[in-house]
């Protein structure tokens, strides 16, 4: 399992951030039961520029928390029954992992939430990761039948790691 974090802001979270991201992403690919061996990147950076991200690649000119992009199309979330038929495109040459994504987080926005909601810092990373774990494995929250899915599935993924509100 490789997952590669970066921080491009200055400012650094005052929690284990790779504890937190590695223990969320192992566990939300156990709980998939995603039968390989993974890399995901990890950007840790701030508002502004998630913002501009945002606006590039959603058109959406403002700041978010999160945003994910997966390298598999799905049909079916989690159904990883197809990456070895393309696995020039799915999987990395040099290590044989699986490729799935990219995940970025604003620090600001770890900090705002945590504060809005009554939680600590190291809950809404988990949270945050989680989020975009089930993003990269194929979920999205388009409509309330997705969105009532994946929240059941964070918070199941969060509470197998001692996460709670």
């Amino acid at each position: 399992m490789t997952i590669e974090i970066e921080y491009e802001t200055e400012k650094e979270l005052q929690v284990p951030v790779r504890e937190i991201i590695e223990a969320v992403v192992n566990e939300s690919l156990d709980y998939e039961g995603c039968p390989y061996e993974a890399e995901v990147s990890v950007i840790l950076t701030d508002n502004p520029s998630i913002q501009e991200i945002n606006r590039q690649q959603r058109g959406i000119d403002a700041p978010t928390d999160v945003l994910s992009f997966p390298m598999i199309e799905y049909e079916t979330p989690s159904d990883f029954s197809h990456v070895e038929e393309a696995a020039e495109d799915y999987f990395n040459p040099e290590t044989g992992e699986l490729l799935l994504g990219d995940i970025v987080i604003s620090v600001d926005k770890v900090e705002e939430q945590a504060e809005k909601y009554g939680h600590s810092q190291t809950r809404e990373l988990a949270f945050l990761t989680a989020h975009s774990m089930l993003h990269l494995c194929g979920y999205d929250h388009m409509e309330d039948e997705e969105r009532l899915v994946m929240e059941d599935k964070q918070r199941e993924i969060l509470e197998r790691l001692g996460y709670r509100r």
